[in-house]
């Protein structure tokens, strides 16, 4: 009793996989997902109704914030050196718990400024901060 390995003519095993089944059900599966991702980004078109333009409800409770092209820092039209503006927006938001602050940033000044002005504000308790621009 000798151990052979079987030849190809003997009929053995063969060691390829058959990958017809495994690309048969990607194809089904690429044309559910074919079938499908329309759908699921389509939205509902409404015709929606057309007002004309309304000037918004002033606010009492303002404070100015301002950035200058320089990076200095203004609040209220008051030069305020940026070590001490988290001091004085916490005294304001003492003063006035319902106060909202509109930063107005110069269109040359650094980013670096703006960014800790915007960290001093958030810093100092201030909940209400919106970004004043132009329209162009």
């Amino acid at each position: 009793m000798s151990m052979q390995r079987p030849s190809d003519d003997e009929g053995g095993e063969l060691s390829e996989i058959n990958v017809t089944p495994l690309v048969d059900v990607m194809l089904v599966l690429l044309i559910v997902f074919i079938v499908t991702a329309p759908l699921l980004t389509q939205a509902v078109k409404v015709k929606l109704p057309k007002t004309g333009q309304t000037e918004p409800t002033p606010d009492k409770h303002v404070a100015v914030l301002a950035v200058t092209a320089g990076g200095e820092a203004m609040l209220d039209d008051k030069p305020v050196p940026l070590p001490n503006l988290e001091g004085e927006l916490k005294a304001l938001q003492e003063r006035d718990p319902d106060i909202s602050v509109q930063l107005q940033a110069d269109r040359a000044a650094v980013f670096d400024s703006v960014a800790k002005v915007m960290a001093s504000a958030q810093h100092s308790g201030i909940g209400k901060l919106s970004f004043v621009t132009v329209e162009q």
